[in-house]
């Protein structure tokens, strides 16, 4: 079982699943094409859900089950994906066997096993509704829970108590500081960038927020910089740039929220943009063309950069900044969800400025890094200050 990228006729990708013939694997295939083009879903999706899948497929296949039978099993599925090594996702053989015992490593965390099971039971239910599956396997995989776990701002707005389904299979997430890019990690990368182009990428994760598919698609038409944008037919005050997700991009970047939104800049953005427009016009072959971002130094230039390009540009910038390790677009955008936080925004403001679906996915950003906490603490009167006591 592996997964395998499709591409159609039409242009379209998407991430299915062979199995050791290289067919297709019929319930895999209907699942990932409905996620894909039912939902309309990113294809880093469907390849995500796809490699999880073929964890799943594989296993019911080694231990001679069904993937209905297996379905039913998730539990003995979560120990082997716990604690089977190299052989459950590539080979054969029985390096893949579990072995009772303390003191082995888990060779997958919660957050990544978790993520299978719900790729996992996305596909049962997607098959049970297709008619390929009993209902009894609904009941097997979620049992009715109320909503008192859930934040506040997922719960009724009544108070009234909620219920839920809940699935039934589901390790525990230990909960870590996000790994964020520091304030000097930052300003050492903008120090080591080499163009106008760079320095705008950098503001633009990590005083925007931008996941590097929305910066790669951004048009100049999205970055509205004027105070007063209405004579461009946006009703938005002050600088800002709205991320559209569009399925023609021919670099294949890809706004991963279908919900369009409007991102203010600040002053520091605006002069890079502005700095950046100034550095395009100078390179013969990149004036033209409506991507905000191409290739200045590379070809062809005035092509779109790739999403892919954005990480390259980023560890290279790393080396040069003497950092101990490359930072990643993510851990960008993770500074500008902790920053925004800790300026006292609320975690709706947080999630809408970050294109969060649902607040909960914003609900890591809102606790204070140890800096903050030592400060509350020094920051409460002794009792004696209370008292009013002077010596």
């Amino acid at each position: 079982m592996r997964a395998f990228p499709v591409v159609l006729p039409s242009g379209a990708r998407y991430w299915t699943v062979l199995d050791e013939d290289l067919a297709v694997v019929p319930v895999a295939d209907g699942f990932l094409r409905q996620v894909r083009f039912g939902r309309d879903g990113a294809e880093s999706t469907t390849k995500s859900y796809a490699h999880s899948i073929a964890l799943f497929l594989r296993w019911c296949e080694r231990t001679g089950r069904t993937w209905q039978a297996g379905a039913g099993q998730l539990g003995l599925f979560m120990t082997w994906l716990t604690h089977a090594g190299p052989a459950a996702w590539g080979g054969g053989g029985s390096e893949g066997m579990v072995l009772a015992g303390p003191g082995s490593t888990p060779a997958r965390g919660a957050r990544r096993v978790n993520g299978v099971l719900t790729a996992v039971r996305g596909m049962v239910v997607h098959a049970v509704a297709a008619g390929q599956a009993g209902r009894d396997l609904v009941a097997l995989l979620y049992e009715v829970a109320d909503d008192r776990d859930l934040p506040g701002a997922a719960r009724a707005e009544d108070g009234r108590m909620g219920w839920r389904m809940r699935a039934r299979h589901r390790l525990h997430e230990p909960q870590a500081p996000v790994n964020r890019a520091s304030d000097e990690e930052i300003v050492a990368l903008l120090r080591a960038c080499l163009s106008a182009r760079d320095r705008l990428i950098v503001l633009l994760m990590a005083r925007a927020g931008l996941r590097r598919g929305e910066l790669c698609g951004l048009r100049r038409c999205d970055v509205h910089l004027l105070a007063d944008s209405r004579a461009l037919g946006c009703e938005i005050a002050r600088a800002h740039l709205h991320v559209v997700r569009r399925d023609d991009n021919p670099n294949g970047a890809w706004a991963k929220s279908r919900r369009q939104r409007a991102v203010p800049l600040d002053f520091l953005t605006v002069r890079a943009s502005d700095t950046c427009a100034l550095e395009r016009m100078t390179i013969c072959g990149a004036a033209g063309g409506d991507f905000l971002l191409v290739n200045l130094f590379r070809a062809p230039v005035g092509a779109p950069m790739r999403p892919g390009a954005i990480g390259d540009l980023l560890a290279a910038a790393s080396r040069r900044a003497g950092l101990a390790a490359a930072v990643t677009p993510h851990q960008l955008r993770h500074a500008f969800g902790s920053s925004a936080a800790d300026a006292g925004c609320g975690i709706d403001v947080v999630a809408d400025l970050l294109g969060h679906a649902s607040v909960s996915s914003s609900q890591v950003y809102l606790h204070p890094d140890p800096g903050r906490l030592r400060a509350a603490v020094d920051a409460v009167p002794s009792p004696r200050e209370q008292a009013g006591a002077t010596s």
